[in-house]
């Protein structure tokens, strides 16, 4: 039964609380790890791509013996210490209130036609330039974040959660903290970054398709449209250069009715991305408002899966 309510509990703390990062957070943790490793292996081997692949191995080895050291102490200590700590570690992999906070931010200097700080508040949380980005661009960039990390930040945690727990969803954590940090393909990092990025690209083919899936059963109950979900998905998703993000944005573009991607700028080069689903309508403050209602429906149906799978295995 505890196992039962682990996940739930976490979720609930997640909506209450959010992400509040601090020093003993164990994502910035885990960061400040993969710095550490990153200095050392980079000016060890010259071989980056060596490099690489013992940066990623390391950094999985130090979260997963850690995050186990500590549910096994606590739970020694106490089995309702070992219970609190096991839904504390838990709820820190989960990001689904700062993700909506943190994009509703820049959405209310929109509302406020304050663009300038609305292309500052998105350089925080997008990796493209926002320099020269116009209202429908930034309303355009906020969409694809929030679909894109419903599966990353949301619902790829609860899957990893329901199937090995704590430490299974903190190496995931690990895995996507990895690919923001060095999975980079410019010249810095493509050799360095190449493990991490092909790791996390692995260890997100399930949630991702499975946000895409429970993004249209949303789109049903949300007044958006469900079969252009299901339509631009199938036809879409693998236009996009990731193999895994392509899923939530475009079931996302074909329930709002709007088209996504399209040309944008990273580190001074422009990019022209594929574009997912049609035109239907234009990008407005209620494609991000329905973008919410579709984050915030497909991670309550992965939260039932997630517990009905650990229900399945108890």
């Amino acid at each position: 039964m505890e196992k039962e309510w682990l996940i739930p509990a976490a979720f609930l703390l997640d909506l209450l609380i959010g992400d509040p990062r601090g020093m003993f957070h164990p994502v910035v943790l885990i960061g400040a790890v993969i710095n550490r490793l990153e200095f050392l292996l980079a000016s060890v081997f010259d071989n980056r791509r060596l490099a690489g692949v013992l940066l990623a191995g390391s950094t999985l080895l130090i979260t997963g013996v850690v995050a186990y050291g500590v549910l096994w102490l606590a739970a020694e200590i106490h089995p309702v210490a070992g219970l609190v700590v096991a839904v504390w570690l838990a709820y820190t992999t989960l990001a689904l209130r700062a993700l909506h906070k943190e994009s509703r931010e820049v959405v209310r200097f929109v509302e406020q036609k304050r663009l300038a700080e609305a292309r500052r508040s998105l350089a925080m949380i997008v990796g493209r330039e926002t320099a020269n980005l116009d209202e429908e661009g930034i309303l355009k960039a906020c969409i694809e974040t929030v679909a894109e990390n419903t599966s990353d930040g949301v619902i790829g945690p609860l899957f990893y959660l329901s199937i090995g727990g704590p430490v299974l969803a903190l190496l995931y954590k690990a895995a996507s903290t990895l690919d923001s940090m060095v999975g980079y393909r410019d010249d810095i990092y493509r050799e360095l970054g190449w493990a991490s990025a092909r790791l996390d690209d692995l260890l997100n083919l399930l949630p991702a398709r499975l946000t895409g899936m429970l993004m249209v059963l949303a789109a049903l109950f949300c007044g958006l449209d469900a079969r252009g979900a299901w339509r631009v998905m199938l036809r879409d998703a693998r236009k996009h250069a990731s193999p895994n993000a392509g899923f939530p944005e475009a079931a996302a573009a074909g329930a709002l009715g709007v088209r996504l991607g399209g040309p944008a700028v990273y580190f001074g080069v422009p990019v022209d991305k594929p574009t997912l689903g049609d035109p239907i309508r234009p990008v407005t403050l209620a494609s991000y408002h329905g973008t919410v209602r579709l984050m915030y429906l497909s991670s309550l149906f992965a939260l039932g899966l997630a517990v009905w799978l650990v229900w399945l295995a108890c």
